[in-house]
């Protein structure tokens, strides 16, 4: 019987021990993979494993469970029973593969807020965004959604809460939003940063900065313009504690200002919001980002977060002191950009609308939002 991936992901934020025979092309293993602080992930492409079955059944563990992954978890299916035949029982396969890697998401409890609110932050691990809901007295606001929307809406129904309010931080481009999709489905309004309107084809509200909202008449959200990853980038102040921060400021990194092509002209702006903006706020915040680089950045909760003042003092490009060099770092060698992510791009101003699977195929591939 397969594994799902809710199984799986289960398992890794809980620090279970993990096996996987990745079967795919060693390229695309290298490039985007499946971690995890105790996964073992031996990479044998499916032609090899083919021919040499009895090869590869020296290299398994006996002692733990196997997974097979391919891309879509067809080929995964052919593998396994590869090695069954060869008498190996404790193999099976990750059902739907990489693609049902890349869309599972994974809510967690992030705390308590004012009278008896909540805060949920919602990991989609084998992509690394992750997006927000805040509950209070019945109605919801929801954070950077991806296109997976059920997912929020299945939490906000089991809290027998309405969906309120859907905001989009900037225009992403490493990702298809679900923001505009959710608020349709469930009548909320549509909050968007407007500098970062390149020629959106439907409505929305304005983010506008010092804009206080309240979900449920009790927990407040507060809208605090901070540029630098895109002009319009905007964060989130929830309940005085926590601060959504985008993709301006992240556990281990800083946002990359060049998705646009305008890296020279937003960079000053990110050195600006992570220099001065963001250094004026209370210190003891909860930094909340939009998105994770690497599974150490989960914390033993299965949670990513970190105070403000920590980040100033662990978080290496936030003590960049010389501007020149600031400028250099995050204008100059970056890592490669996000796929299709132009693509991406008019898809969320709703200047394109491919089909589910031309979306999934949009998203393959790690994130790459960070310096």
């Amino acid at each position: 019987m397969a594994i799902t991936v809710k199984e799986l992901a289960q398992k890794i934020l809980n620090h279970e021990r993990v096996f996987l025979l990745d079967i795919r092309k060693e390229e695309d293993h290298n490039d985007w993979s499946i971690e995890g602080r105790n996964v073992e992930s031996l990479n044998i492409p499916y032609k090899q494993l083919e021919n040499n079955v009895d090869d590869v059944k020296e290299k398994l563990p006996n002692d733990q469970e196997i997974y097979v992954v391919c891309a879509r978890g067809i080929s995964s299916q052919k593998a396994t029973q590869l090695i069954q035949d060869q008498g190996v029982e404790n193999v099976t396969y990750l059902e739907g593969g990489m693609t049902a890697w890349s869309e599972h998401l994974e809510p967690m409890k992030i705390g308590n807020l004012s009278n008896g609110g909540e805060l949920y932050q919602f990991i989609r691990i084998g992509k690394g965004c992750l997006s927000y809901m805040v509950l209070a007295n019945g109605e919801a606001a929801v954070i950077d959604p991806v296109r997976m929307t059920d997912t929020f809406k299945s939490l906000a129904d089991e809290k027998n809460a309405s969906i309120r309010y859907v905001f989009d931080s900037h225009l992403h481009a490493d990702h298809i939003s679900g923001g505009r999709s959710l608020a349709d489905e469930t009548g909320a309004d549509y909050y968007f940063p407007p500098k970062d309107d390149e020629g959106l084809t439907f409505g929305y509200q304005e983010l506008e900065d010092g804009t206080v909202l309240r979900v449920g008449d009790s927990v407040e959200i507060s809208v605090f313009y901070s540029p630098g990853h895109t002009i319009g980038s905007t964060s989130f102040i929830v309940d005085e504690k926590f601060l959504m921060t985008g993709d301006i400021l992240f556990i281990e990194s800083i946002g990359r200002p060049d998705l646009a092509g305008k890296a020279d002209d937003w960079v000053d702006d990110l050195r600006q919001t992570l220099y001065d903006r963001y250094e004026n706020l209370p210190d003891d915040l909860v930094v909340l980002p939009a998105h994770f680089g690497q599974m150490k950045e989960i914390n033993d909760d299965g949670t990513i977060q970190d105070r403000l003042s920590s980040l100033y003092q662990k978080n290496e490009r936030l003590q960049v002191e010389d501007e020149e060099e600031f400028n250099k770092l995050v204008t100059k060698n970056l890592p490669p950009q996000p796929n299709s992510h132009e693509e991406i791009r008019k898809t969320n101003m709703g200047q394109k609308n491919p089909d589910s699977d031309e979306r999934r195929e949009m998203e393959v591939g790690p994130n790459r939002c960070a310096v």
